[in-house]
């Protein structure tokens, strides 16, 4: 195995190209790539509070930068316009939950989960109206989307999932909305919410958009949680 000097250096080798590579260590080392840190995520994925068909869909963002914000697709072209809005915390339920990712999913206006005929895995059941948001040292989420519609006599609803930095993902009760005219009792109230909250939101109308917020405590009433 040669060594390579530091001194002594050959003649006809480029300065230039050593110091390049020593810089990129050092930008690789102290400001890892997004996509590279965001996998760590992934390495002890296990599945928390009994079965649920579709979860993987939480850990399948790739290589996509994840922010504390996005918005799904349909919200330019479809009414009303939704932001949703709130706060992760920790399980102690008052510090904020650095690191989190939430999926979310719903329908289209008519109630369907819409395909574009590519899908594939759990995209062949869930469609192409979802997103991933990951939130920072505040907790603090937002996505921007659409209100969905209604189908088989259920209320209007999003469906999250969690992705804790711990590997633990599981899911969470649905966001509804506060008028919907299909909520029953066990949405409006009901026993042991998980995530700590029964997901109904009052949307009131903000700089021309409707908002709802939620928050969460990772882990709260997620059975084998510990």
């Amino acid at each position: 195995m040669k060594c390579i000097q530091t001194t002594n250096r050959n003649p006809k080798e480029n300065p230039m190209q050593h110091f390049r590579i020593i810089l990129m260590l050092v930008i690789l080392t102290t400001f890892p790539f997004t996509g590279i840190a965001q996998q760590t995520d992934l390495q002890n994925a296990t599945l928390v509070g009994g079965p649920c068909e579709g979860c993987e869909a939480v850990l399948d963002y790739g290589n996509r930068n994840l922010t504390a914000v996005d918005t799904l697709p349909g919200f330019a072209e479809n009414e009303p316009k939704i932001k949703v809005t709130g706060t992760i915390y920790e399980n102690d339920g008052v510090t904020p939950a650095k690191d989190v990712i939430l999926f979310v999913h719903h329908t289209n206006r008519e109630g369907k989960y819409p395909k574009r005929g590519d899908e594939k895995g759990w995209e062949r059941q869930y469609g192409y109206i979802h997103g991933w948001v990951k939130t920072g040292a505040d907790g603090r989420y937002t996505f921007y989307t659409f209100r969905p519609g209604s189908y088989s006599r259920n209320p209007a609803h999003i469906h999250p999932l969690i992705l804790e930095p711990n590997g633990k993902y599981y899911w969470l009760g649905s966001y509804f909305f506060e008028d919907d005219p299909l909520l029953g009792r066990e949405q409006r109230n009901p026993e042991s919410p998980r995530g700590g909250s029964s997901g109904v939101v009052s949307l009131e109308k903000e700089d021309g958009i409707w908002v709802g917020r939620r928050d969460f405590i990772l882990g709260k009433n997620v059975p084998d949680y510990e």
